[in-house]
């Protein structure tokens, strides 16, 4: 990193508080939109760090949040950097049993819970979590977590104090060092207990630096948030690179509200996954661009200048569709282990399919069998309490993700599939299902796929159909089907799908056809525990859920 750069992120929170006091900085949805000035921030991160304090937390001391996105999340967050704790963010989808883990396994001195819904979550694994946890509800609560008493937060935080907060926030500047631990992450991993990914101030730090460098930002520039909070995506690229661009942030009432809220604030900026994009690109796939050529600006409320995807693999398609209507979307590629940015598109600088090339001081490599390798400030301090696990994946300084890619004679990187999810057939060929689903996605028919065939003589499919396209199929084309509650089964919509995924599949080779499907009644979703929280398919999962008609595909019943 540069002699210049800051090294921690409550240096740039501080010269945030300082040089945009009077500025515009954050959105919320509370009987309408309200708006807080840099100043209000500073004030509510300030009397939060000093209770924190107040409850003996010290520097290194783990503070737990299992919430959805809210302003208490994020000024938690910037919190805890003031006082040098280290954040330990919990999926707000995550079961109690998920939960009350993270919060053993990190050592965690203190909860901060959103709601009942979360404080009866863990209350019911209360014997698996630490015996002095301090528990703190957001909402009005009048639940206990076995003896714990759940104390309201608001009940409890003192009023701004302009001395002992210059004190607290100069202590803070003057403690932070780059190697310094600021957050525990837990990957959502699809199998066994998931592993803490420890990141440093420098991880988190170059990262969001290298985010914003490629973007010119100012104070007018509003980026609307709904990705989780507490995933590393959205902190590093919405909640940091806000922090130090001085840009203005709204938070989304919920991800389902997304698009609506766009059209109350109306972004500049936005970051998603490919999934929302998708979803958005096949609501306004009969729109004609030449009759209506701002329909997708207007979607998002007019001032829309850039987008950008990661989580998982952006189809061509979508990227097809924006960029024809002159909204740029753009991809990056990363992990939780890499703070998570390894390589970004730029307005001036991508290819199609491609993720981009390495941010400043990274650096990407290909190993021989084709995996992508990096090194660099973003790599992870190690996984928590793991040293072996750590070892495993971080070698010779190389963090090793996993990824199959390969880099062009420019530096553009392309994901061809994951090393880990790669199957292979009884044949022994070696197969990215991820292409293939990326595939079939492309056909508006079908919602969502999962693509299975390891140590199989042939690759089969579970297929979930987007409804709304195949009612309007079956009716425009006058197909009768027998019994609509058999629309799944009926031999003339198995046909219909059969033919679509030919269709897609029509480019690759023999031995990546899907020979058989099967059609789901619902999607695979968060709240099943079918996909992670950045929306990516836990695979075994699945297969577990659906192995009777997996099984019925290759024995013939």
């Amino acid at each position: 990193m540069r002699a210049t750069t800051p090294t921690s992120i409550v240096s740039l929170l501080t010269k945030r508080f300082v040089d945009s006091a009077d500025e515009v900085a954050l959105w919320t949805k509370s009987n309408g939109w309200q708006s807080q000035t840099w100043a209000d921030v500073g004030r509510n991160v300030m009397r939060m760090a000093s209770w924190l304090v107040g409850q003996g937390i010290k520097p290194g001391h783990r503070v737990a949040q299992f919430s959805e996105n809210r302003s208490e999340w994020l000024v938690s967050d910037l919190a805890m950097h003031v006082a040098g704790a280290v954040h330990v963010p919990i999926h707000a989808p995550l079961t109690g049993e998920q939960a009350a883990f993270q919060i053993a396994d990190s050592g965690a001195d203190l909860v901060l819970l959103s709601t009942t819904e979360q404080v009866d979550k863990i209350a019911a694994r209360e014997h698996e979590l630490p015996p002095d946890l301090k528990c703190y509800v957001y909402d009005e609560c009048d639940r206990s977590i076995g003896r714990r008493r759940c104390h309201v937060l608001s009940d409890e935080l003192p009023e701004y104090d302009e001395v002992m907060s210059a004190s607290l926030i100069d202590a803070a500047v003057t403690r932070a060092t780059g190697e310094m631990l600021a957050t525990i992450l837990y990957t959502s991993g699809t199998t066994g207990e998931p592993k803490g990914v420890m990141l440093s101030n420098q991880n988190l730090v170059s990262n969001t630096l290298a985010a914003i460098e490629p973007f010119a930002q100012d104070s007018n520039d509003l980026r609307l948030s709904f990705l989780p909070l507490s995933h590393i995506f959205a902190r590093t690229c919405d909640l940091y690179t806000w922090v130090a661009s001085g840009s203005q942030l709204a938070l989304a009432e919920s991800r389902d509200t997304a698009i609506a809220d766009c059209g109350a604030v109306r972004p500049t900026l936005l970051n998603g996954v490919p999934y929302f994009f998708e979803k958005l690109a096949s609501a306004l796939a009969d729109v004609d661009p030449t009759t209506a050529p701002d329909a997708l600006r207007d979607v998002f409320g007019g001032r829309i200048r850039l987008c950008c995807s990661g989580g998982a693999a952006l189809p061509d398609h979508v990227f097809d569709f924006f960029m024809q209507r002159n909204v740029p979307l753009l991809q990056g590629y990363g992990l939780t282990e890499t703070s998570p940015i390894i390589t970004l598109s730029s307005e001036e600088r991508f290819k199609r399919g491609s993720v981009g090339r390495a941010i400043p001081d990274v650096e990407v490599r290909i190993a021989d069998d084709g995996e992508i390798l990096t090194r660099g400030p973003h790599v992870m301090l190690g996984y928590f309490k793991n040293p072996a696990a750590t070892d495993e994946v971080i070698r010779d300084n190389w963090f090793h993700t996993g990824d199959i890619g390969h880099l062009d004679d420019e530096g553009y990187l392309f994901i061809t599939g994951r090393k880990k999810e790669l199957i292979v057939t009884s044949g022994g060929k070696n197969i990215a299902p991820v292409y293939l689903e990326s595939l079939l996605t492309q056909d508006p028919l079908i919602a969502q796929a999962v693509v299975i065939g390891d140590d199989r003589k042939y690759l089969t499919a579970l297929i979930v159909p987007e409804y709304s396209v195949l009612d309007a199929e079956i009716l425009s084309a006058g197909l009768v089907i027998a019994d609509s509650r058999d629309v799944l089964t009926d031999s003339i919509v198995l046909k219909l799908i059969e033919e679509h995924i030919a269709s897609r599949l029509s480019g690759v080779s023999h031995y990546e056809q899907v020979r058989k499907f099967v059609l789901l009644k619902q999607g695979f979703s968060v709240e099943s525990g079918e996909m992670t929280p950045k929306l990516s398919l836990r695979r075994e999962v699945i297969q577990s859920n659906y192995c009777d008609s997996i099984e019925a595909m290759y024995t013939g019943e």
